[in-house]
């Protein structure tokens, strides 16, 4: 998935941010990473089985796009599978039948994104 030298925190990975003040959980992908705090894309964890629910329904429905201070970053984890413990990419995937980033507005907000940090227009996800 990552190729050799590339940062595991950068532009398109999925994580699972955990908050303080107030305590919460956000997973998604990263748009954008910095000292100042973490632009994402994604859903609020408490909501994860009713937003499966509404993508699986047939639902128009899309993750947010967020910016979280980095004082209230706590901790960023990667999603990933462990052992037999499927990631909650793969879980969702598996109830909705498709991937959280081919959900619509995904690429563009992650093309935007590189855009504007970059100045190039060739960002977005690989693989998925």
């Amino acid at each position: 998935m990552e190729s050799v030298g590339e940062a595991p925190f950068s532009k398109g990975a999925i994580v699972l941010v955990t908050l303080n003040t107030p305590r919460e959980k956000f997973w998604g992908a990263i748009l954008d990473i910095s000292p100042s705090g973490i632009a994402m894309r994604g859903i609020d964890l408490n909501s994860f089985e009713d937003f499966a629910r509404l993508i699986n329904a047939g639902e128009n429905a899309t993750p947010a796009s967020v910016f979280f201070p980095m004082h209230r970053v706590e901790r960023i984890e990667l999603d990933a599978r462990n052992g037999d413990i499927p990631s909650l990419s793969e879980r969702f995937e598996n109830r909705t039948g498709q991937a959280f980033t081919s959900l619509s507005g995904f690429a563009t907000s992650m093309v935007g994104s590189a855009t504007a940090t970059s100045g190039k227009g060739s960002g977005g996800l690989q693989g998925g």
